[in-house]
């Protein structure tokens, strides 16, 4: 019998240094996770209504509770007060992790309303709420030109922060600056900053999504689509290069999974990976037995591959440095879409919320 419960478990005992967190809070998928060496673990508001949907006995409850000891609040009060739950919740199950890591791993990564992406005074004052959730917690909030400006502010006020919404180097880029800003405010009033572990997310999956929807929009068939599946991974290793030329103290974290490549072409590397629990299944399965686990985070994309994304215009937004403006990133089609994703999954979730305020006999 092998020593490790599939390649992904290999992986995680090979590389420690390449964190791997499961991407739900959902306790079947904490608890498998767990097994095999997940650190962390992320949340968003279509996460959380999945949870809800897939763990509704454990917690209509708590909705019923909620409800009940808040007579005069709206849908969205007690959806937020779930939210909280769960998040407060969930974190307990990586506090050990967090403890023994002093920081460093182990966070539960919760998101603030992503209705805020133009209002950096509202991330802000929600991110200080939700850092106040549990030790653990880890503050997500989008890569917009306000996310930014509130990244920095909750840098300097002792938040880790995970900026998500986010696809390019450009805003990779941004976040880290951001970062390093306020941990520079706070070092210089002597406010501790050892313990913090800020991330920037790069939801690589998505990257090679707007190239599809973009050649669709254009009713064109793109010459080189097995290229596009590799775009994220691209994108993705020019920002770790830039990452630890520079010396930014934020991590990278990979997101979004569409294929295998999109993990172990990361093995090796000093970042994370946010992977769902379907494909940690997939990636622990003898559907992927032929992956030798290896150190790949040094081995360049084939020149025909990048050749050709090189060419694409959508990709060398994402890819290149200053392929996007600060205030351009709300304009790109992968942040326009993902955003509508967020805001949609959030509203969904509210009429779940609305559905058992208005028809408790129903439930």
């Amino acid at each position: 019998m092998s020593e490790f419960l599939g390649k992904l478990h290999e992986g995680t005992v090979k590389f420690p240094q390449t964190h791997i967190w499961m991407d739900t809070c959902a306790v079947e998928a904490l608890d498998y996770g767990l097994e095999r060496g997940i650190v962390g673990c992320t949340s968003n508001p279509v996460i959380i209504g999945s949870v809800i949907k897939e763990e509704m006995p454990i917690l209509l409850g708590k909705v019923k509770e909620l409800i009940e000891e808040m007579p005069t609040a709206t849908e969205e009060e007690i959806t937020w007060a779930l939210i909280d739950y769960i998040g407060a919740d969930r974190s307990k199950k990586l506090l050990p992790i967090f403890e023994e890591n002093k920081g460093k791993k182990g966070r539960l990564s919760i998101q603030v309303n992503a209705k805020y992406y133009r209002s950096p005074e509202k991330i802000l004052e929600q991110a200080i709420h939700l850092n106040t959730l549990g030790k653990n917690m880890q503050v997500k909030m989008p890569a917009s030109a306000a996310g930014i400006k509130a990244m920095e502010e909750a840098t300097y006020h002792g938040i880790s922060i995970n900026a998500t919404v986010s696809f390019s180097v450009a805003q990779a880029i941004a976040v880290a600056e951001a970062v390093e800003r306020g941990l520079a405010r706070r070092r210089a009033e002597g406010l501790p900053c050892d313990e913090m572990a800020p991330i920037c997310t790069i939801m690589i999956g998505r990257v090679g999504d707007w190239m599809k929807k973009d050649y669709a929009n254009r009713g064109v068939e793109p010459e080189n689509p097995e290229a596009i599946e590799w775009a994220g991974v691209a994108v993705m290793k020019n920002a770790y290069k830039i990452f630890k030329e520079r010396g930014y103290e934020c991590r990278l974290l990979t997101a979004a999974y569409r294929n295998p490549q999109q993990w172990y072409a990361f093995l090796g590397a000093d970042l994370s990976e946010t992977i769902p629990y379907k494909w940690h299944k997939v990636f622990n399965s003898d559907e992927v037995a032929d992956i030798e686990i290896k150190n790949y985070i040094d081995e360049p994309l084939e020149a025909p591959y990048m050749d050709w994304l090189l060419t694409q215009p959508e990709f060398v937004k994402a890819y290149d440095p200053e392929g996007l403006a600060v205030e351009d990133f709300v304009k790109y089609g992968a942040f326009q879409a993902t955003l509508d994703g967020f805001i949609k999954g959030y509203e969904e979730l509210l009429g779940i919320i609305r559905d058992i305020m208005i028809y408790p006999e129903k439930h």
